[in-house]
């Protein structure tokens, strides 16, 4: 066996731990290994051409990261925030809610990399869950961690049971292959009207969770008020 391909793994540890540019260390080792498995230039090219063709979803993904932590450095999150608390009929529940539809419904449609922690949850939606908390007294730390929570806990909810229902996803897909090898044919139309009902049940027990958080927040609020009176 030829153990000098492994050398690459050798780069990758070793860029890591000097901090470079990760992108950088990849191809760097892709290179590495390729050289010490024999690969002709040519070959070696079109494989790494290859690999940048098949995964550009994720190389736009990583991109878009620089983005968002440039938009959060010039004061995205403060804004988000100072905007909801505008807003005095906006509660915390009618905004999440909302958000757990809209992200449900857009990867019931195949939508579902539009948002996500990255994206939205962490530069827009925590922050401004935050906001539309603090309307009835000022959040302390933790229950601010708690809001944070919730506001991830939407975007997870929404997106896992919303793209079961969606034809071209991969689990449905999955579900597809695995009866058909034993024998069973089934559309994907009819593997997604299944897992419809569980996406509605989902929506309203997580929509049930964030109005039960939103009265205790308020009966706390009230406590206190009434202590400090």
């Amino acid at each position: 066996m030829n153990y000098w391909p492994l050398l690459g793994v050798a780069v990758v540890v070793l860029g890591f731990a000097l901090r470079r540019n990760p992108a950088l260390v990849v191809v760097v080792a892709g290179v590495v290994s390729g050289i010490a498995a024999g690969k002709p230039p040519g070959e070696l090219l079109e494989l790494l051409g290859t690999a940048f063709v098949n995964n550009r979803n994720l190389l736009l993904f990583v991109l878009t990261l620089p983005v968002i932590g440039l938009l959060e450095r010039h004061g995205l999150r403060e804004r988000a925030r100072g905007w909801i608390a505008g807003f005095r009929s906006l509660t915390l529940a009618r905004l999440l809610v909302a958000y757990l539809g809209l992200r449900q419904l857009l990867s019931m449609l195949g939508l579902y990399d539009l948002a996500g922690h990255a994206q939205t949850v962490r530069p827009l939606l925590a922050p401004m869950s935050e906001a539309a908390a603090a309307q009835d007294e000022p959040l302390d730390e933790p229950t601010r961690d708690r809001v944070r929570a919730l506001a991830a806990a939407t975007d997870n909810i929404g997106r896992f049971f919303g793209e079961d229902v969606f034809l071209a996803f991969a689990g449905v897909l999955l579900i597809q292959g695995f009866y058909a090898g034993h024998g069973i044919a089934l559309e994907p139309l009819a593997i997604g009207l299944w897992a419809l009902p569980t996406a509605i049940a989902a929506f309203v027990i997580h929509a049930m969770r964030i109005a039960w958080f939103q009265r205790r927040l308020r009966r706390v609020a009230e406590r206190r008020r009434d202590a400090d009176a």
